[in-house]
């Protein structure tokens, strides 16, 4: 149990989790690697990592092992839950289930309708923020066990907000980027793109770009779809539109 190891044991554990953080935020590892290297800072028997995504005004779930409608309240109800306003609050700490009053529990849909069916019985909601104040997005816990008092794992989570917030972020980041990116294309079919409007060949670009002919039909494939053009002729006629030209 989390409760009967050592600070050092559970200190020992969030630096591999802050490991796991940058390896995510780099794009080397998957958001979940993180959520698993958590478990060793606190057992929980359900967490997610889920990102605010400011356009859409709700969050999205990159790793989690929440039951689909506990998700979907996360995702889509969760910023209306009045414990959400304490928890975006100027104090900007995390809240653990078991200091929540007891009022505001009674006015949570996420406890009463949620959490309580699942029989959780403690756990942390945390929210995080990047470096200039922007909010994210939040980190839940949640455990049908009570944990023990004084828990060394509570101070180490909130140690830990730093590096689950630049996780987060950098999935903000890059999908930000591509929104940017017209259509939603990628750098590469980008590129790809460009070079249709000099009426190349696959194996013409293929030989520009140092990649292989089927790997250009490939992205000419997804440009079609994603810009729902019907050939390459329109790609070209939208491309020249847009101002794109291929590089020298």
């Amino acid at each position: 149990m989390a409760g009967k190891r050592s600070t050092a044991d559970i200190l020992d554990a969030a630096v591999h989790v802050r490991a796991a953080a940058r390896s995510a935020t780099s794009g080397a590892a998957g958001v979940d690697t993180v959520l698993t290297a958590l478990s060793r800072v606190v057992e929980y028997d359900h967490a997610s990592l889920a990102r605010w995504d400011a356009r859409r005004r709700r969050h999205i779930t990159l790793a989690g092992s929440y039951p689909a409608d506990a998700t979907a309240y996360i995702e889509t109800r969760l910023h209306h839950d009045p414990v959400f306003a304490v928890l975006r609050g100027p104090a900007r700490g995390g809240l653990w289930l078991g200091d929540v009053p007891g009022h505001l529990l009674a006015a949570s849909p996420g406890f009463q309708e949620v959490l309580s069916p699942l029989g959780i019985a403690d756990g942390v909601a945390q929210c995080l923020f990047a470096e200039d104040g922007r909010y994210v997005g939040m980190l839940n816990v949640s455990t049908r066990r009570p944990r023990s008092t004084p828990d060394p794992a509570r101070a180490v989570v909130t140690l830990l907000t730093e590096a689950l917030a630049a996780t987060l972020d950098a999935g903000a980041r890059s999908t930000a980027a591509a929104h940017q990116r017209p259509g939603g294309l990628s750098p590469r079919e980008l590129e790809v793109l460009a070079e249709l409007t000099a009426g190349r060949t696959n194996r013409e670009i293929a030989e520009r770009l140092y990649v292989t002919p089927r790997t250009v039909g490939t992205h000419i494939e997804h440009i079609l779809a994603k810009l729902d053009l019907p050939n390459r002729a329109a790609a070209a006629a939208r491309a020249a539109a847009w101002g794109i030209a291929p590089a020298p």
